[in-house]
Parts: C-alpha cells; sequence; structure tokens
C-alpha cells in the first residue's frame, strides 16, 4: 500500500468511526500530532477522535486532492456531519514502514452564503 493510499484509508476508516483499527492498522506507536486543542500524543488525538465520533458523526467524507512529495502526503478532504461542513486538510509524514508518525490538520466551516463562488475546492 502506498502512502497516499494509507492517508486515505486512515481517514475514512477514522472518519467511519473505526478510529481505532485505523490507528493499530497505519499509526506508528511513537506518532505526534500538532492539533493546537489536544495534547500532542497518540493517545490523545485518538480519544478526542472517538468522542467526537459519538457526539457527531460524520454523514460523508471524500478526499477531493492528495498530493505526495518523499514521506509526506497532504489531503484536501470534503467532510459533512449532521449540522455542518467542512473543508480540511491533513498533511501526514510517514516512516520508511508506511507508518504515520506525525499529523497536522486544518479545517475550515464551510459557509453557504460565501461571496466567493469558486467553492472551496
Amino acid at each position: 500500500m502506498t502512502n497516499k493510499e494509507s492517508a486515505v484509508s486512515f481517514l475514512k476508516m477514522a472518519g467511519s468511526g473505526e478510529v481505532t483499527s485505523a490507528y493499530d492498522k497505519f499509526v506508528e506507536p511513537e506518532f505526534i500530532h500538532h492539533n493546537q486543542y489536544f495534547p500532542g500524543d497518540r493517545q490523545s488525538l485518538m480519544i478526542a477522535m472517538q468522542d467526537a465520533h459519538k457526539t457527531n458523526p460524520n454523514t460523508s467524507f471524500e478526499v477531493k486532492h492528495i498530493y505526495e512529495d518523499g514521506n509526506t502526503v497532504i489531503t484536501h478532504s470534503y467532510v459533512a456531519k449532521e449540522d455542518l461542513e467542512i473543508t480540511v486538510v491533513h498533511i501526514f509524514r510517514f516512516n520508511q514502514n508506511h507508518k504515520i508518525v506525525k499529523l497536522w490538520d486544518v479545517g475550515q466551516l464551510i459557509n453557504k452564503d460565501t461571496p466567493n463562488k469558486n467553492s472551496p475546492f
């Protein structure tokens, strides 16, 4: 499996509620992340993702763009929840075993009343 395929599979599994399985399959134990809302360790983000799925599960998830440069993969995705839509950029760093060792994520609410008619995608 390529790093691109691993990134997409991880996002789809985690986004559909299979968070623990996604982490077991794709994420190194020494993983760190840069999401400012949670401590930077693997366990903290995994629990936050599980809790988010329980309280407001995704109704739709689609990777719109994906880019790879060496051991870095960047995805630009559409996420729909019951009461909101989001565009999210994930930046993954992989190790030589094709496991995720670092993650950055940046999200933005999609505003239906935006003056920009180009869409976020």
